[in-house]
Order: structure tokens, then sequence, then C-alpha cells
């Protein structure tokens, strides 16, 4: 993936320093938007990198530095966890989604949108479906017994069960090729905006420390739990576009994938987890409520966009 174009300050001075393999990282953000991609272009180090820069940045002390300010930032907009009672969890996870009020892309997207928003939209979401499940598997080693099983679990479908053709990042390139979008890792970072960046740097802020192993585990959950419904309305979105099988599978899969990771996750994954761990049972509600929380974010910036006659892209 090539490094992106800058949005401000500070990722003008991380694009630099990244090509050029040196220089001083002191340059402070400016805006959201230079925020997140700046949090995004640190965070990728740690999965496939930038093409042309060394894989040595990815533990640079400057570097580490810059990405430690940037999560304070983006903490502050997230609060903090709250004790909870770890008996509870599952209950907990199944109110805090059925309590969920957030914008109805699914909604929109079945009997709605266009055929060039539903485009718009799989190129957003591209980001993260072409990577789906790896910021959820850095929590595998992290955890033991019941709950490491369930995640490895809910992981394998994610994988297509080790066949590529099954993945459902291959699956998701069905999509892209409907609409002839580029199917590259990444190609699509520098037309999303920062609520599109944000979503997938929840993912990475939580998933890339351990002592934030329980929120990697309730965003998983809220995203489990919230994701068959919406998918089924997905999938008949595009039928109504004339999308063929090829195109819905992706969201075919998750309809029937899905129905079963809800229970894995809130009650094998997530209860389990709290009973071993129950100081990080509020760990697990927070990242649940953060991922609704910053997906209807993205879901309102989006939909405010069309509304308003406006592409959701930045280019």
């Amino acid at each position: 993936m090539k490094l992106p174009s800058p949005r401000g300050p500070l990722s003008e001075n991380l694009v630099d320093v990244l090509h050029r393999g040196s220089g001083d990282l002191s340059t402070e953000p400016d805006g959201d938007e230079d925020v997140q991609l700046s949090l995004f272009i640190c965070y990728e180090m740690a999965y496939r990198g930038w093409d042309g820069v060394d894989d040595e940045w990815e533990w640079h002390p400057s570097l580490l530095r810059v990405r430690a300010d940037l999560e304070q930032r983006f903490g502050e907009r997230l609060g903090r966890p709250e004790p909870a009672d770890p008996q509870g969890v599952a209950a907990a996870l199944a109110a805090i989604v059925a309590a969920d009020d957030g914008p109805s892309m699914s909604g929109y997207l079945r009997g709605r949108a266009t055929r060039e928003q539903f485009r718009e939209f799989v190129a957003h979401r591209s980001v993260y479906h072409l990577r789906e499940a790896d910021p959820h598997t850095w929590a595998i080693p992290r955890l033991g017994g019941r709950a490491k099983a369930a995640l490895i679990e809910i992981q394998l479908d994610e994988y297509g069960g080790g066949v590529t053709g099954r993945m459902h990042q291959e699956l998701f390139k069905q999509t892209m090729a409907w609409f002839d979008l580029d199917l590259t890792y990444g190609a699509y970072v520098n037309w999303v905006p920062a609520s599109t960046l944000a979503v997938n740097n929840l993912m990475s802020y939580f998933a890339l420390h351990r002592a934030r192993r329980g929120a990697i585990l309730g965003h998983l959950a809220a995203y489990e739990m919230t994701s068959s419904l919406p998918n089924r309305a997905y999938g008949n979105g595009l039928r109504r576009l004339g999308g063929d099988a090829r195109a819905t599978a992706f969201y075919d899969e998750h309809v029937e994938a899905d129905a079963v990771h809800e229970q894995i996750a809130a009650h094998d994954l997530c209860a389990t987890f709290a009973a071993a761990e129950p100081e990080l049972a509020g760990q697990v509600l927070w990242g649940a409520r953060c991922a609704l929380m910053i997906d209807n974010l993205w879901a309102q910036d989006v939909l405010d966009a069309w509304a308003e006659g406006r592409s959701a892209l930045r280019q």
C-alpha cells in the first residue's frame, strides 16, 4: 500500500519522514482528518506496512511516541470503562445492542440507495473488509481456556476455514469487482474521510494493546450481534440493484454465520472472559459501546452527505 496523501501538518511530516527513512517527527496535528490519517499511518505498520517504508519503523521510538500522543487524543473521545458485574456481561451486551438507535445504513441501502451510493458504501467498507478479522485476531494469544477457543472458532469462519476463496476478505473482493472497484488492499484510504478511518483505528486502538484485550472482545461481540439482519438488508439491496450471487455472497455468508457467532461472542467469548478476568468485565461493555458509537458517527456522516446530494468520499 502506498503512503497516502497528507491531510495536515502531522500526516505530511509522517509521510515525508517514512518516505525518506529519517527525520524529525515532532509536528502537531491540525484537525480530525490529520489526526485519524496519522494514526492510521502509524497503525498500518503493524499490519502490512507501506510500500518503500522499512519494516523497522513499526517499533521505532519516535513513531511510537507520535502514536501514543494520537491515541491519547482519540481516547479522550471514547471515555473510560466503568466497573460491571462479570456474571451479567452477556445480558448487558444484549441490552447495549437493543438500545442502539443509530442511523439505519442497512435500511437505506436495502430500499433507497442508488448504484453509485452503494458503490461508495463498498469503497468505504473496503478499508476494513479487506483485512476483516485481522484486528480481532491480535487477541488470540492474549486469552486462555474457553474464551480463547471461542475466539478461534469465530475467526476460523472469518478466514474461510483455511480455504482462500471462502475467506471473508476474499468474498468482499467479489462485491468490489461487481462495482468495478480497485481490489488492491488499502486502495481507498485516500478517498475515505476521517469518520471511516476512525472506525478502523478504533479496532487497532483496542487490539494492539494487551491492556485493552477486554475492549476488543466487546468490540467483536457488538459487531457479531449487530451483523446478521443488516447483512441481509445489504444483500437484498444489492440484489435490487441487479447484483448477482457472486456480488452478494459476502453479505449472504454473514447472515448465516453471524447468527451463530452472536451467541458464541456473547456467551462463550465475552462472558467466559469476564468470569476469568472479572476486573475487565466493564472494559468488555465499553468496547461494545465504543464500537457502536464510532460506527454510528460514520453512518451519519455518509447518510448526511447523500441527503445533501453529494459524495461521501473525499474524491
